[in-house]
């Protein structure tokens, strides 16, 4: 039974997504309409990729000193900072600016939501309790973008957005007095043990380095498109800002659906094998996007997108599983800092293709993500993940 303390952290996660999905995923388009290039999209997007990563360590220190309740809402309020930002300064300055605050709470607050699922639940049910997370939190990518589409298609892109700033702001503050009261009193009101010396709270094992090179590569073939994807729906296929959002629920519908199984067979199999099929999809995925020359083939390849969750549940809860309980956020911020630095070019990368050619960016991106799954089917070990130490 998943616990209270882990249910409250998916609710909380699930209210401030649906304020921000209304309008988190056309802010490339939105930068559009502000005059931005394909250069400044990648820019922008290699922006989003390099505070992921420099956000990730010091958000698990900080987890691990604070504790999960101060730390999470800490981070969510630097995030309703940032939606001020957007809402007030409508300009490209004020979009990156805002975004600076607002990855507070998904790349900061990362390590936190890890450390407080890995104190809460033990062994396979942290794949139980990733899967309760992964789904509230993208139940609002399945509603939010349709109904900020149709925001965009009903106001305009300017006041659209502005609307839908407006609404983050009041969520995330409802959504932070909700997560104070109910994380109260519990393990993560303090700080965990410290691990013995300093070099414990940093030390990757094996298994977990050769799952973070494999990793990297992947999400190198994820970010190369990533920032694209809205501006080749709406300006290339010639989709609305409405449909684009339509396409965006069936990416997460098809997740959310992949998920449960998933989950409930990863507990009893070779974990590996969900990774592997992860990376697959991620590969398939820009492939099928750059084939699609009508909505309906965008819904097809966007199915095909959410099928690239499958395993999430899975790599997180071994993520956990091989992380040093003592400095648990440590370590998974210090993967998800290697990780995120890894990557944080790959959007500019991908706007220099684009000025090329639009399809390399699709290519490319398929490329490494070819050589990612060779590489975890390669060098991931079998036989591991099943309890802490085993790797």
């Amino acid at each position: 039974m998943v616990s209270r303390r882990a249910t409250a952290l998916a609710v909380a996660l699930f209210v401030f997504g649906f304020g921000e999905e209304l309008w988190f995923r056309y802010l490339p388009q939105y930068l559009r309409t502000l005059g931005a290039s394909a250069i400044v999209l990648g820019l922008f997007g290699t922006l989003k990729d390099f505070l992921d990563a420099a956000y990730a360590y010091p958000g698990g220190a900080l987890s691990d000193r604070l504790g999960t309740r101060k730390a999470l809402v800490l981070f969510g309020a630097l995030s309703t900072l940032g939606f001020g930002v957007l809402l007030l300064r409508p300009s490209l300055a004020g979009v990156f600016v805002g975004l600076v605050l607002v990855m507070a709470w998904a790349s900061l607050g990362l390590p936190a939501t890890f450390s407080l699922v890995g104190e809460e639940l033990a062994g396979d049910r942290r794949v139980v309790g990733f899967t309760v997370q992964a789904v509230l939190k993208r139940i609002p990518i399945v509603l939010a973008p349709p109904l900020g589409g149709l925001l965009l298609e009903r106001y305009g892109f300017a006041n659209g957005m502005r609307i839908g700033f407006a609404v983050s702001i009041v969520l995330s503050l409802g959504m932070l007095a909700g997560l104070w009261r109910a994380l109260r009193g519990g393990s993560g009101d303090a700080a965990p043990p410290r691990a013995a010396g300093p070099a414990a709270s940093v030390r990757l094992r094996p298994a977990l380095r050769q799952l973070l090179i494999a990793d990297c590569l992947i999400r190198l073939c994820e970010g190369l498109p990533d920032v694209f994807l809205v501006v080749w729906a709406i300006e290339v296929v010639g989709v609305s800002p409405a449909q684009f959002g339509v396409l965006v629920s069936v990416l997460m519908a098809t997740a959310i659906v992949s998920y449960i199984p998933a989950a409930a067979l990863a507990g009893r199999a070779e974990k590996k094998r969900f990774v592997l099929l992860t990376y697959g999809f991620f590969t398939l995925y820009p492939l099928a996007v750059l084939a699609s020359t009508s909505f309906t083939h965008l819904l097809a390849a966007y199915a095909i997108g959410g099928l690239r969750e499958i395993g999430e549940p899975a790599r997180k809860a071994l993520i956990v599983d091989l992380a040093d309980p003592a400095a648990r956020g440590r370590t998974v911020g210090l993967y998800y800092t290697l990780r995120g630095f890894a990557v944080a070019g790959a959007a500019a990368v991908g706007g220099v293709l684009w000025t090329i050619r639009p399809s390399l960016t699709f290519i490319a991106a398929a490329a490494l993500g070819v050589a990612g799954t060779l590489w975890a089917a390669r060098f991931l070990p079998a036989g591991i993940y099943r309890e802490e130490g085993h790797a």
